[in-house]
C-alpha cells in the first residue's frame, strides 16, 4: 500500500510540476552546449490563406474580420477563406460584405472537421493558418508565425492563446492563470524539440503536411498537428503570436468545453497509440507522454487514490510525513470545495480560483473518458459561451 501511494503520488507531482522542472533542467543543460535558439527574421516569407470557421458568430463576426484584415504580411502574399457551415443567423451575410474575403458555406452542418476539409481544398499558398471567430490576434502574429518555416525542419507552428482576465472576473479566471503556466510549459517544449499538439484558437501549417484527419475527430486541431509531429516535423511555439479571447461564461460553459477536450484528448491517444512507444521518436514520445497522455488518462484518478490511500496511512502508519500530506491534501480540497460554495452565490473569492479551477480540470477529465467510452461524445461542437468584451 505504501509503495502504491509513494509511486502516484509521484505521477501527481510530476504531471503538474515535475515535468516542468525535468524540462527547465533540460533546457538549461542544452543551452550550455548550444547556447539560446535565435529566432529567424522576416525574409522569404511564405505565402498564406488564414482560415477562419464560424458557427453562428454574429456576435463577433465582424470585429473578427476587422481583425483579420489589420493584421501585417506582405502584399499578395495573403488570402483569407471564411467558412460559415451551417450557421443560421447572418454570420455568412456580414462576411459577404467583403469582396476581399472567400466565403464558404453550406446550409448543411457536419461538424468543424469536414468544413476544414472542404477549405483545404481551396487553399493554394504555402502555408496555411487556423483561427477561431471568436479569438483576435496580435498585429504581427502571421510575420511571427510564418519566419519559423524558415526552417525546412518545422512542419507546424502554434500561437499563444491568451485569455483575458478583467476586475469583475469569477472562478474561470483560473483559466487565464492556468494557460500562463501552461504557454511557459509549451516554450520549453518547443525549444526542446516539439509541443505536442495545437491549439485550434491560433495554429498554422505547412499546407502540403495536411493530412485529413476522420471526420469523427473530437478535438481535429490537436490531431492535425500531431499527425505532423508524427511525421518528423516539429512544432513550434510562438508566443508572440497570440489569440486573446474572454473566459467561459461562467463555471458550466467552461465544464462544458473541458470534458469535450477530455473525451477528444482519450480519443486522440487511441489514435496516436504508436507514439505510447518511444522507439521512433523518443524525445517527442517523452514530451507527449509527459504533457498529455498523463493528464488525459491516469493522473486524475491517481489524485482521488492517493487521498484515499493518505488516510489510511495517516491512521495506521506510525511516519508522521503521512498525516503532514493529508492535512495538505485536506486544505486543498477544502479550498477548492469553499471556490466551488462562493462561485456558485457568485461571491469572488481570488484565493480560492486556482485549487476551484484545478479540481474541476480533473473532473472534467473524469467525466469526458467516461462520456468517450459511453459514445456520448459528439462530433459536433457546442461551443462554449464566452464573456463579451
Amino acid at each position: 500500500m505504501k509503495i502504491i501511494f509513494w509511486i502516484s503520488l509521484f505521477l501527481v507531482f510530476y504531471t503538474y510540476l515535475g515535468y516542468g522542472i525535468v524540462l527547465f533542467i533540460m533546457i538549461k543543460i542544452k543551452r550550455l552546449f548550444k547556447g539560446r535558439p535565435v529566432l529567424p527574421g522576416y525574409h522569404h516569407l511564405p505565402t498564406l490563406t488564414i482560415i477562419v470557421a464560424a458557427y453562428n458568430e454574429e456576435d463577433f463576426i465582424e470585429q473578427k474580420i476587422q481583425n483579420t484584415l489589420s493584421l501585417e504580411y506582405p502584399a499578395g502574399k495573403m488570402q483569407y477563406i471564411f467558412v460559415t457551415d451551417g450557421s443560421s443567423d447572418t454570420t455568412p451575410a456580414i462576411v459577404a460584405k467583403y469582396p476581399q474575403i472567400k466565403l464558404l458555406h453550406s446550409s448543411e452542418r457536419k461538424g468543424k472537421i469536414a468544413a476544414m476539409h472542404r477549405t483545404m481544398k481551396e487553399v493554394t499558398t504555402e502555408v496555411v493558418v487556423f483561427t477561431d471567430a471568436n479569438t483576435f490576434l496580435n498585429k504581427k502574429a502571421l510575420l511571427n508565425i510564418s519566419r519559423h518555416y524558415a526552417d525546412p525542419r518545422v512542419g507546424a507552428v502554434s500561437g499563444e492563446k491568451r485569455v483575458q482576465i478583467d476586475a469583475t472576473a469569477d472562478a474561470t479566471a483560473g483559466e487565464g492563470m492556468y494557460w500562463k503556466y501552461e504557454s511557459k510549459l509549451k516554450t520549453w517544449d518547443s525549444e526542446m524539440y516539439s509541443v505536442v499538439g495545437a491549439a485550434g484558437e491560433l495554429f498554422s501549417i505547412k499546407t502540403a503536411l495536411y493530412k485529413p484527419v476522420p471526420p469523427n475527430a473530437i478535438i481535429d486541431d490537436f490531431m492535425i498537428s500531431m499527425l505532423i509531429a508524427k511525421a518528423g516535423y516539429r512544432i513550434i511555439y510562438e508566443p508572440d503570436a497570440y489569440a486573446s479571447e474572454n473566459t467561459s461564461e461562467n463555471v458550466k460553459e467552461e465544464l462544458k468545453r473541458k470534458i469535450r477536450i477530455a473525451a477528444g484528448g482519450l480519443q486522440s491517444i487511441i489514435w496516436l497509440k504508436d507514439l505510447l512507444l518511444p522507439f521512433k521518436f523518443p524525445l517527442l514520445s517523452f514530451q507527449y507522454i509527459s504533457h498529455r497522455v498523463l493528464r488525459w488518462t491516469i493522473t486524475p484518478f491517481l489524485m482521488v487514490l492517493v487521498f484515499v490511500l493518505n488516510w489510511f496511512l495517516a491512521l495506521n502508519a506510525i511516519p508522521f510525513l503521512y498525516s503532514i500530506i493529508l492535512a495538505a491534501q485536506v486544505s486543498f480540497y477544502s479550498m477548492a470545495l469553499l471556490g466551488w460554495y462562493f462561485e456558485s452565490r457568485q461571491v469572488k473569492v481570488k484565493l480560492l480560483f486556482i485549487p476551484f479551477y484545478f479540481c474541476m480540470m480533473n473532473w472534467a477529465v473524469m467525466a469526458g473518458i467516461v462520456r468517450y467510452l459511453k459514445g456520448n461524445q459528439s462530433v459536433l461542437w457546442e461551443k462554449a459561451g464566452r464573456k463579451k468584451g
